[in-house]
């Protein structure tokens, strides 16, 4: 069950739309940001909130990609594998990154902190190959670069856990 202050704050989001369809994605991924990944508890507050049946938020759940209906690492890397990225090196990326984490694409690292994830287009074609890590953009990526920014957010998730958070 969520708190009544973020029910509180999502309900006044759905109230200052237009739609409340228009505000759905926000209470997705509000909820996710609270329970971690989007729930079958998470789609029913979702419906709830918004007026809509647990199957329209379902439908709406499972069409968007940065909506994860399972659970995923403390931060998932989406790696571009749009024509761009792919022409550039986006399947060399992917394929440094599966084997830099020791897991294959779509899992998650044994300790928790990493989930890789193909992404068909992050919007950033002038910067191939790109990735994206939680939702920090990376472009004109390379093996060695992408390794760095593993082990920065790597340290960064172990600073978080140490903190309490």
């Amino acid at each position: 069950m969520i708190p009544e202050a973020l029910k509180n704050e999502l309900k006044a989001r759905v109230a200052a739309a237009v739609t409340n369809r228009e505000a759905a994605v926000d209470v997705m991924k509000r909820l996710q940001a609270h329970y971690g990944w989007l729930t079958d508890e998470g789609v029913h507050e979702s419906a709830e909130i918004l007026g809509m049946t647990t199957l329209q938020v379902e439908e709406l759940a499972t069409f968007y990609e940065m909506i994860y209906r399972r659970p995923v690492g403390r931060r998932v890397i989406h790696v571009c594998d749009s024509i761009s990225c792919w022409a550039m090196g986006g399947e060399s990326l992917m394929a440094h990154m599966a084997g830099h984490l020791g897991i294959g694409v779509g899992e998650t690292t044994s300790d928790g902190v990493f989930t890789l994830l193909p992404c068909c287009c992050l919007g950033n074609c002038g910067e191939a190959p790109t990735m994206m890590i939680g939702d920090t953009l990376y472009g004109r990526l390379d093996s060695a670069r992408a390794g760095q920014l593993l082990e920065e957010e790597r340290a960064a998730v172990m600073g978080e856990m140490e903190g309490g958070r």
